[in-house]
């Protein structure tokens, strides 16, 4: 009875909104408004205002708040405990992943480790925002680039190459860039970042780049630049099965950039082994697809 309503409480306050708590917790809005309601009558103290826009706390609950949420890491560290101790993987799993390289890779990976781990249940969250593990209720996190995550635990699976490339009738009509400074004669397939990163000696150099069409979609730019429109820059996985076929030619491979892939989750004492069973899955998966 004593903890009827403060899972939900919580979940409010963190993600500001009766909404985003229901998706966090696999809840109905209605369900996590009358639980809250009803610790509010229960403690006969108010610790929210709701107006129809948003939700704000109140001094009251800022103070149940600050009380409840160490209460609620303790329960789940206990729990994480017991699920280690019992060696398994087991429980639900909430992780996200940027949307292609979730689609192409991960999802994949993760459907055959649910096929081999009958106890775990799975949430696939695909979002190329850098989303807050902590606060939104995230066990886990696969994250591509540079990463500067000292707050999180952190495990590289993998590298990704990025490659420049064109279709050969691109390069037959305006030639082949064999410098950087090349570039700004080319038309340049652009996405969200009117810029991209090379290796140049050993070190990431950034060039300015331009052309007749800009697109957020990687796929997208793929399209294009399989139609002839322009040079394009993405990592391997966008582009490896069409270099290997010859529909795109690669070009500054003198300059070619490598990064990380990385599972980043919480830090804890104890690591689940649902989670621990899948990073360690991940990167044996993705290892062997690099290294093959």
């Amino acid at each position: 009875m004593e903890w009827e309503g403060v899972v939900e409480f919580v979940a409010v306050v963190e993600a500001q909104s009766f909404t985003g708590a229901a998706q966090r917790l696999g809840l109905s809005v209605a369900q996590v408004s009358r639980q809250v309601s009803a610790l509010e009558l229960r403690l006969a103290t108010r610790l929210l205002y709701r107006t129809t826009r948003r939700v704000s706390v109140t001094e009251a609950g800022q103070l149940y708040y600050r009380h409840c949420r160490p209460l609620l890491d303790g329960l789940h560290e206990a729990e994480q405990a017991l699920s280690q101790a019992q060696g398994k993987p087991t429980g639900h799993l909430r992780l996200t992943a940027p949307v292609h390289y979730g689609e192409t890779v991960v999802a994949p990976l993760l459907h055959r480790y649910l096929q081999d781990h009958p106890t775990v249940t799975a949430e696939l969250n695909l979002d190329n925002r850098k989303i807050d593990l902590v606060a939104e209720g995230y066990d886990l996190g696969i994250r591509l680039g540079p990463m500067d995550e000292s707050s999180l635990m952190v495990k590289q699976l993998g590298s990704r190459t990025h490659h420049v490339c064109a279709s050969p009738d691109y390069l037959s009509r305006h030639g082949e860039p064999h410098t950087l400074a090349e570039l700004g004669q080319h038309q340049c397939l652009v996405g969200t970042i009117a810029s991209w990163r090379f290796s140049e000696v050993g070190r990431i150099r950034e060039v300015s780049v331009s052309g007749r069409l800009r697109c957020n979609s990687g796929a997208a730019l793929l399209n294009a630049a399989l139609q002839g429109l322009g040079l394009v820059q993405l990592p391997d996985y966008y582009v490896a099965e069409h270099l290997a076929s010859g529909r795109l030619t690669s070009v500054l491979t003198g300059y070619t950039l490598q990064d990380g892939i990385w599972a980043t989750y919480p830090r804890s004492r104890y690591i689940p082994p649902k989670v621990s069973g899948l990073v360690s899955y991940l990167e044996g998966e993705i290892h062997d697809s690099q290294t093959h």
